[in-house]
């Protein structure tokens, strides 16, 4: 017993994101990017947001983005510019993160949750029409974890109801749904730099992108105020702008993402080749029309907990996106819900683990996590 508890507690630990390691590979360029802004003077508003709002824009493969003070209120902002107001019903999947219905509801308006697709997460298109009644003004699908959703005929059912389609890719920019970006395959797309994220800050920050000049202006106004000009509103608004220095570092971080994504997805290729020999355990899907990112790798297994728990006892961060899904949350109680509405939701909240997964992550590291697994499995 004390031999075992000894190897245990000696190990290095491996925790689910590493960002120090990811800062030291950069951290020249991002100090100097930081001292630059530092000496301008300029922190709110300035060259630093404009470049990373066009270097966002051409990376999305959308004309606009507008940077914005977080996730949530990229989410916020796009609802309102699309016209969705108090009592208004918003379309989402029911397993995410709590901030995709807060956007909503923080508006006044109803978020309608939708079951999800068991192999990738997110939203089913086939259960969208059957929620969809006159107060239906937008559909908000999540890639969740890296992984696009179903976008064609989500965007069809749209059109057909004339709704709006707002993205929710918090998790997934960089991830392609046939050959296109995601964020742009929508009316408005809303990005979180959220520092655990794949492109992450060092606090918080978003952005919206779109194609829609009428949006993109609009949205300058929300975020600041509602003002068109200094001192002058025309409407309510929001002070939500993304700052010089967080701009700065994100503009030295987009130049290395899309080879910290081919790592990712190195590292997950290696954690499916060797997870699937292990018995009940199912890996993460990706769909033939899909390009995923893993923002996290995350598996499904029936002794969740008891596998997330030996894992701990060996130093290896594994963590649980998410325990309960939202229309079981006590915020929402209101709303009627009640368990087994959405069972594909509320299987995946009790079996999905998501596992240590960034660009640094080394093949030892991998052999290990699975060793642990299988040995818990077997």
């Amino acid at each position: 017993m004390t031999d075992t508890h000894t190897t245990k507690t000696s190990l290095e630990p491996i925790p689910p994101l590493d960002l120090k390691a990811q800062w030291l590979s950069i951290k020249n360029e991002i100090s100097a990017a930081i001292s630059a802004v530092v000496e301008s003077q300029q922190f709110i508003l300035g060259p630093q947001v404009q470049a990373l709002e066009e270097e966002v824009a051409q990376y999305c493969g959308t004309k606009f983005a507008v940077g914005v003070a977080s996730g949530t209120d990229a989410l916020i902002l796009a609802l309102h510019a699309a016209g969705v107001r108090s009592g208004d019903e918003v379309l989402m999947p029911t397993f995410s993160f709590i901030a995709t219905a807060d956007s909503v509801s923080l508006l006044g308006a109803i978020p309608v949750f939708v079951d999800i697709d068991p192999s990738t997460f997110a939203i089913d298109p086939a259960q969208l029409e059957s929620k969809i009644t006159p107060r239906t003004r937008a559909i908000m699908p999540v890639h969740l974890y890296g992984h696009p959703a179903d976008m064609d005929p989500i965007n069809s059912i749209a059109h057909r109801h004339n709704l709006k389609v707002i993205e929710d890719n918090a998790q997934s920019i960089g991830a392609k749904y046939k050959h296109r970006k995601t964020g742009c395959l929508g009316d408005i797309g809303c990005i979180s730099f959220f520092p655990s994220k794949n492109l992450g800050a060092y606090g918080d920050g978003g952005m919206i992108v779109t194609n829609s000049e009428a949006y993109s202006k609009h949205l300058r106004v929300l975020r600041n105020h509602g003002s068109p000009k200094k001192y002058y509103a025309t409407e309510q608004g929001w002070n939500s702008r993304l700052d010089e220095i967080q701009a700065a570092i994100l503009r030295v971080k987009l130049r290395h993402l899309d080879n910290w994504g081919a790592a990712r997805r190195k590292n997950a290729s290696s954690y499916s080749q060797l997870l699937n020999a292990v018995p009940g355990v199912a890996t993460p899907v990706e769909a033939p029309w899909a390009e995923h990112v893993y923002h996290q790798y995350t598996i499904r297994v029936r002794n969740r907990d008891r596998i997330q728990s030996v894992l701990a006892e060996q130093g290896i961060g594994a963590t649980v996106y998410y325990p309960t899904p939202m229309h079981l949350q006590p915020i929402f109680a209101r709303l009627g819900y009640h368990e087994g509405d959405l069972p594909q939701a509320e299987q995946a909240a009790k079996e999905v683990l998501s596992l240590p997964i960034y660009a640094e992550l080394t093949s030892e590291q991998i052999h290990r996590v699975v060793a642990a697994i299988a040995a818990v499995v077997r």
